[in-house]
């Protein structure tokens, strides 16, 4: 079989560091538009395009529910005035919070330079929209420093269909000039990584274990393998996928 020609990776939780902060960043924009939800639920659906999460936070208060495996199914465009009205409070807590501290998970830049160094294209995907990925991306310098050769957001795929969904990868891979995706490995922290690896069929589908949802959370959906975090990426590769 082809050996891997690109890794896509999620970015809070994954590559970028996040103690419940972007929880509770989408939480606190919740409250403050008196949404019905927890911690704990804001928790479990992270990963996916957020103004598609509160569209589901606010279709429930009115008697609708929406299975994350349904996010980018279901168009209700009853909920989407509102929905973008408190995603904009969302931003701007967001972008504020990682302009005052934003982070890699130790050992990312790393597994990014031992990706290069083997011939395969790195990627990022994510739930956020482009300036909260801005914010992130200016923070690191990833892109900048040539670290990751292009990062990916919901803005980026038509009808901005974002987790579960598979465009963002597609995308990539049409940018990238990567043929197929069993040359593709997709690894993240969520049900919506790993829904979107399966989408997508990608050869790998990696879950890691550095992000604040816990295994049993993302684990019931399938996957090929589980690591602590993406520093054990590169020694999978070679052993797995070589």
């Amino acid at each position: 079989m082809s050996k891997i020609s690109m890794v896509m990776f999620d970015l809070s939780g994954t590559t970028v560091y996040d103690d419940t902060g972007v929880r509770d960043c989408l939480y606190k924009a919740a409250q403050e538009h008196n949404l019905n939800t927890t911690p704990e639920e804001i928790l479990l659906h992270m990963g996916t395009n957020k103004i598609h999460l509160y569209q589901f936070l606010i279709a429930r208060s009115k008697g609708k529910k929406i299975a994350i495996e349904d996010f980018e199914k279901v168009k209700d465009p009853d909920t989407h005035e509102e929905a973008v009205k408190v995603f904009n409070r969302y931003s701007e807590i967001m972008i504020n919070h990682y302009r005052k501290e934003v982070k890699e998970v130790p050992g990312a830049a790393d597994c990014f330079r031992w990706c290069h160094d083997n011939g395969i294209k790195v990627a990022t995907d994510t739930g956020f929209h482009r300036d909260i990925t801005e914010a992130i991306m200016d923070g690191l310098g990833w892109v900048r420093d040539g670290l990751v050769d292009l990062s990916v957001d919901v803005e980026h795929v038509v009808g901005e269909m974002g987790r579960p969904a598979p465009f963002m990868i597609f995308y990539a891979m049409a940018q990238l000039g990567i043929q197929s995706v069993h040359e593709v490995i997709k690894i993240g922290d969520t049900p919506a990584d790993m829904l979107e690896g399966r989408n997508a069929g990608c050869r790998g589908i990696v879950g890691v274990l550095s992000g604040p949802r816990p295994v049993e959370a993302w684990g019931k959906y399938y996957h090929t393998h589980v690591i602590p975090s993406v520093r054990e990426l590169p020694a999978l590769i070679e052993s797995e996928f070589s």
